[in-house]
């Protein structure tokens, strides 16, 4: 467990970080502002974990590390009344915007955004779903409506590798992410931040426990390293559930693709240590970055192999079957083009699939989501006519 950070604190960059200086942060509370066509730090943008980049980017699409932060003097957000929640969110937001946490950085007032847009930042991992739906808390005997909770979140733009949640379940949730394996890069990049940040917010800490937080889970270090891996080659050889059941010998939590309560739908797992209190961040970060997601790669890259060497024929026709149903559907709902996107991906990874980027099939995965779906196309779709629009584009995309 790491001990607390004693860091002179910096004067805020009234450049930097004033809303409303005109430059370096910028505020959008409401619709619109957001881009449409799936690139929220500008046109003809990506998320920088969506480029295909970084360290065994053939299977790891993206590393992530998270840190848990309440301040002290105030109650947990689900204890605390609603005005001492928006307390906490201004002190938070003044500090963040001031702070120079990065080149340029966008505020979102989620109790004032429209659902879609919520939506939008869960699909790109920017918030958690029970931040986008605001989770109702009691103050003195009533319940206030999900819609009106105080929160929000800090999102680095154009390249969204930094979210800083507020109020969601702690009062700070300080992400980073970066593409491919690159999980000291993130600690290195987040525990920056959270020097800055610490340096004017008083966090709540116990030199015996360490940071305190609303889930005993967290209590320690605060923090969650996980990598979000495609492994469809284990999938297909049925090797999955041994990586899922040694994964879970070893402490470590295997979700889908949303996280939490998520399923793992296009073969995309997310693998993150469980063990927060007694083990420095460290030690986690070498058991990880050096041991076990290694390890996890090179089973997947057997898998691969083997499938290539024994199963040519097989894999081909899976690969192609694929390709061919999303070029010619008409109708399609998101799980499904999810899994044939897997299995056009490790064409794409393998060579069997020629003149097709692995980085368009990664922006693939985000846009068949409903909300990106929708910001693409324009216009807000009930079900059926999502499953019509999203058969159109992925075969405008995949054959242009």
């Amino acid at each position: 467990m790491a001990g607390r950070k004693n860091n002179p604190a910096p004067e805020p960059d009234p450049q930097g970080g004033n809303p409303d200086s005109g430059s370096g942060s910028e505020r959008d509370p409401r619709a619109g502002g957001i881009p449409n066509g799936g690139t929220l730090g500008g046109a003809g943008t990506l998320a920088e974990w969506l480029t295909n980049g970084g360290e065994a980017c053939d299977v790891v699409l993206s590393s992530r590390v998270r840190l848990a932060r309440n301040l002290a003097g105030h109650l947990f957000v689900h204890r605390a009344a609603k005005d001492e929640r928006e307390r906490v969110l201004q002190t938070c937001r003044d500090w963040i915007l001031g702070a120079n946490v990065c080149d340029r950085i966008m505020w979102v007032d989620l109790h004032e955004s429209p659902q879609l847009d919520r939506n939008l930042l869960v699909e790109r991992h920017l918030i958690s779903k029970q931040h986008a739906k605001g989770k109702p808390a009691g103050s003195g005997g009533a319940v206030s409506p999900a819609a009106d909770e105080p929160r929000a979140v800090a999102i680095s733009i154009p390249d969204e590798r930094l979210s800083i949640m507020v109020n969601e379940e702690d009062h700070l949730r300080i992400q980073m992410m970066h593409a491919g394996l690159s999980l000291e890069e993130c600690w290195k990049h987040v525990s920056a931040i959270d020097d800055k940040l610490e340096a004017g917010l008083d966090y709540a800490f116990s030199p015996k426990l360490g940071y305190l937080t609303a889930c005993p889970t967290n209590v320690g270090t605060g923090m969650r390293m996980s990598v979000m891996l495609h492994l469809p080659a284990l999938k297909v050889t049925g090797e999955i559930e041994k990586v899922k059941r040694a994964a879970t010998d070893m402490n470590l939590a295997v979700r889908g693709f949303y996280g939490e309560g998520s399923d793992a739908i296009g073969d995309l797992y997310q693998i993150s240590n469980q063990t927060t209190l007694g083990k420095p961040e460290g030690a986690v970060l070498t058991e990880l970055q050096d041991s076990i997601i290694p390890e996890v790669i090179q089973y997947e890259r057997h898998a691969r192999n083997t499938l290539l060497s024994k199963r040519r024929a097989a894999l081909d026709d899976q690969v192609f079957r694929a390709l061919g149903a999303l070029t010619h559907a008409r109708l399609i709902a998101a799980d499904e083009a999810m899994q044939l996107l897997s299995l056009v991906r490790l064409g794409v990874v393998l060579g069997i699939i020629p003149n097709l980027s692995v980085q368009a099939v990664n922006t693939l995965f985000l846009l068949v989501q409903p909300a990106h779906l929708q910001r693409v196309l324009g216009k807000e779709m009930d079900q059926e006519h999502r499953r019509i629009g999203r058969a159109a584009m992925i075969r405008e995309r995949l054959t242009k």
